[in-house]
């Protein structure tokens, strides 16, 4: 069993469509959402890690897109830049996983662990500097 999360970004026909209903019914996926959005010209965007054996969920990740569904592995729906973060420290406290963390004590500079983040967004209305942003 491994978890891969994957950000979905759907075409205004495929918005309505029950994805994730197929992904855990057909392909025995356990789905947990983070984000859902769906913008005022009707494309949507879905968050999800994806849960259950690797070749079951290549299986499922085919599937969506087969359905004209991109699907990003890559990348999380939250934007962290590094150039733009003075290391201030104000979105440590508000960060519940500890993805935003100090990662070099002697400088007291602040780093990010995507693998850590669950889509909270506390650490974008805190940054006074707008290192922190949101995908959608």
């Amino acid at each position: 069993m491994i978890t891969k999360r994957v950000l979905f970004s759907f075409p205004k026909d495929m918005v309505e469509k029950p994805i994730v209903y197929h992904l855990v019914k057909d392909y025995d996926l356990v789905v947990n959402i983070f984000r859902a959005r769906i913008t005022p010209e009707d494309e949507g965007f879905l968050l999800v890690d994806v849960t259950g054996p690797e070749d079951r969920i290549a299986e499922g990740l085919a599937f969506v897109r087969a359905a004209n569904v991109a699907v990003n592995e890559s990348e999380i729906g939250l934007r962290w830049d590094e150039g733009l973060c003075t290391s201030c420290g104000n979105c440590l406290t508000h960060c519940p996983t500890g993805a935003l963390k100090i990662v070099d004590r002697a400088a007291m500079k602040v780093g990010f662990e995507p693998p850590l983040c669950v889509e909270c967004l506390s650490c974008i209305s805190v940054c006074p500097f707008g290192a922190c942003s949101s995908l959608f």
